[in-house]
């Protein structure tokens, strides 16, 4: 959940510029009107790159200006990198792998998963649970991509995202 809240905090700060103290008021709202353990992790956001929002009972509140109602906004792509279970709680995050100001984020592969019921919530290829540590660590090694790609039967591109998650992760 501290990971989901994190990945979160990150999408907030860093991809829509929304300043701390908008962060404050949200997260201070939120815990008077939605009491929860984890307000980051246990909302869904959305964002106009100004101010934050969550949808209740369709309509949108922007927690940011302590509750005002908003229009409806498109779900961010930070957050859509985070799946849900039934009952709401994530389950699932699918991390960046690559510098964001490259990319559209929703065209960036959900290469890589954190799932804590697969190899201890490390980082794996998404869908068949090798570690992109394992990975990055034999590139580093000396063995090329497609060789890699070879010997655990994947595409180039995977291997690619292993071992973009780990050095970006070296790098941070």
């Amino acid at each position: 959940m501290n990971l989901v809240e994190i990945h979160v905090l990150d999408a907030i700060r860093r991809k829509h510029n929304i300043p701390l103290e908008k962060v404050r008021i949200a997260v201070s709202y939120l815990s008077k009107q939605f009491p929860s353990k984890h307000p980051l992790a246990d909302q869904e956001f959305e964002t106009d790159d100004l101010d934050l929002f969550v949808k209740t009972f369709s309509q949108l509140i922007n927690i940011s200006q302590n509750g005002h109602l908003a229009m409806r906004e498109l779900i961010q792509a930070h957050l859509q990198r985070i799946e849900r279970d039934l009952t709401g709680i994530p389950v699932r995050l699918y991390p960046f792998t690559r510098k964001r100001d490259l990319l559209e984020p929703k065209e960036e592969p959900k290469a890589v998963v954190i799932d804590p019921q697969v190899s201890f919530g490390r980082p794996v290829l998404a869908g068949t649970g090798i570690a992109t540590a394992v990975v990055a660590e034999r590139y580093k090694a000396g063995e090329s991509v497609d060789d890699l790609a070879d010997d655990y039967g994947l595409e180039r591109l995977k291997i690619e995202e292993a071992i973009r998650c780990e050095l970006w992760l070296e790098a941070a």
